[in-house]
């Protein structure tokens, strides 16, 4: 893995008539993750203000608070991922793995823009979980 000291050397791995598809997509996503997330938002008056019914009731809203912060706790990485990603187009870094500096394959970048890492690592860094 590079360290933060380490460039990662700038190959480009990437088309630049291609960068700008995937700047476009990278904007296009975190556009509807942030407005997802602000109609997601519900103000914790709302929700200690509508603690009527029964227990299961009650539990139930409980739940449904539960998997809505978890949602945008997840929203919020991806967010983060990319504006990572944007900031590597910028940095002319985008599509090379953080790992082992080689180029992310296309269909990785189709399928997940934000990615830093190849497959090959991904697997590799998931397997040591």
């Amino acid at each position: 893995m590079k360290t933060s000291n380490e460039k990662l050397e700038a190959k480009p791995s990437v088309k630049k008539a291609n960068l700008k598809t995937y700047k476009t997509l990278l904007l296009k996503k975190r556009d509807e993750l942030l407005t997802a997330t602000s109609a997601k938002k519900m103000p914790i008056e709302a929700t200690e203000s509508a603690r009527k019914g029964d227990w299961i009731d009650q539990s139930s809203e409980d739940n449904d608070i539960y998997i809505n912060m978890h949602l945008r706790q997840t929203d919020a990485r991806v967010l983060k991922a990319i504006d990572g990603a944007l900031h590597r187009i910028e940095a002319e870094t985008y599509g090379i793995c953080e790992m082992c500096s080689e180029a992310i394959s296309p269909a990785r970048l189709k399928a997940v823009p934000w990615a830093k890492v190849c497959v090959t690592c991904k697997e590799k860094k998931d397997q040591g979980k």
